[in-house]
């Protein structure tokens, strides 16, 4: 008996297989050098790599916090792909006999406490980062002399267009910090959060301000015990170390914002200034926004803790000076309890107690970048709005 198969049968599996090539097939990340192949990112979110090594013993993909063997061919070329990455960007390293080292195709990045390598899996609203034919601002690297830890420091600065030719108009300021192992490229390197801003204002989204990104690396050093007979201590450790971010918000407080304030067109005042960050970033705004309600009025914590209404109740000016606080996490990250509290809890308990609070979750995203940048285009059309 012959088996007849339906036309709609065969189109479905042609379908099928043409769905499954599309999203097997590799093409370049975005986040190559110029003329650069590999890495190479598929749709599933696959990285293949691939690296001329013809006297290694054995080389790996380290991505993710999992290794890749790779496989040698006959002319010296290692070759292979991780498992699906979420979308957005990833450090990577290539393991080579033991040796750890970045990837000559990839541009670098500084990230885990080195410059090293990155790569673009395509996200499905990768729109809001992306280079446009629209009105662009511009990032400026600013060296300065800190005398509070006596040394050079360099913060980047993001104008919003027309800042250099509507030379009467003055702008808002948003002090936003990297994560801990970054420093002070991340923001506009990793992050794009200049373009996600270009693309904002030119949709009539947000309102134009500049962006301050500083190093915000400080070495905490724990006050010195002088008690050499003093009983060995067993009692839990107290996480974060009381103190450990004043190296920074002195230096911020002190120093940053009064030099931004004297070579930028700001409103330098309370109601026209923000401060949000990042994993540490975001636990640095917390421990400095608590402190200093008084000079910032919008606060934004990515990843970064919560703030709970104990911490209200120990710094009382912090509900009446603070217009918008705004808290967000990876939904892959969000187990429902945080060093400082459930912050989804934290921030509607907030919210009921008459301030004005957002929380934001990121779809299918980790402790990771893509995650911050979505919070960053959430939040900044929150910001400076009358």
């Amino acid at each position: 008996m012959k088996k007849h198969i339906s036309l709609w049968t065969i189109l479905l599996v042609v379908s099928t297989s043409l769905s499954m090539a599309q999203n097997t097939e590799y093409k370049p990340s975005s986040a190559n050098q110029a003329g650069k192949e590999y890495p190479m990112v598929n749709e599933k979110g696959q990285v293949k790599a691939k690296i001329f090594a013809p006297d290694a013993n054995y080389v790996q993909l380290d991505i993710g916090a999992v290794k890749y063997d790779l496989e040698k061919d006959e002319e010296g070329y290692w070759v292979g792909e991780s498992a699906p990455q979420d979308e957005g960007f990833h450090y990577y390293q290539l393991n080579i006999d033991g040796a750890s080292v970045p990837d000559p195709g990839s541009k670098y990045f500084y990230g885990a406490g080195r410059w090293g390598s990155g790569v673009e899996v395509p996200a499905h609203d990768q729109e809001i980062y992306a280079l446009k034919d629209v009105p662009h601002g511009t990032v400026s690297e600013h060296v300065f002399y800190s005398e509070i830890s006596e040394s050079f420091k360099r913060t980047f600065v993001y104008t919003p267009p027309g800042y250099e030719t509507n030379t009467d108009q003055s702008y808002p300021v948003l002090y936003l910090q990297h994560g801990g192992g970054e420093n002070e490229t991340g923001w506009s390197n990793q992050g794009k959060a200049n373009l996600i801003m270009d693309n904002l204002i030119a949709a009539g989204e947000s309102e134009p301000f500049i962006i301050v990104m500083s190093d915000g690396n400080w070495a905490f050093r724990p006050p010195a015990n002088n008690d050499d007979d003093a009983e060995e201590d067993d009692a839990p450790r107290e996480w974060p170390p009381r103190g450990w971010a004043d190296g920074f918000m002195n230096t911020l407080i002190q120093e940053i914002i009064p030099m931004i304030d004297s070579n930028y067109r700001t409103i330098a005042d309370q109601d026209h200034r923000a401060m949000a960050g990042l994993s540490m970033g975001g636990m640095q705004t917390r421990v400095i926004t608590l402190q200093n309600s008084d000079v910032f009025s919008h606060v934004g914590m990515f990843s970064g803790g919560s703030i709970s209404p104990k911490d209200v109740e120990n710094n009382p000016d912090f509900k009446e000076n603070i217009d918008l606080l705004f808290v967000s996490y990876g939904s892959k990250e969000l187990d429902g309890n945080g060093r400082f509290g459930d912050p989804r809890a934290n921030t509607n308990k907030l919210g009921e107690m008459g301030m004005n609070t957002h929380f934001y979750v990121s779809p299918e995203t980790a402790h990771e970048w893509q995650s911050w940048r979505r919070s960053l285009y959430e939040f900044a059309p929150l910001l400076f709005r009358n």
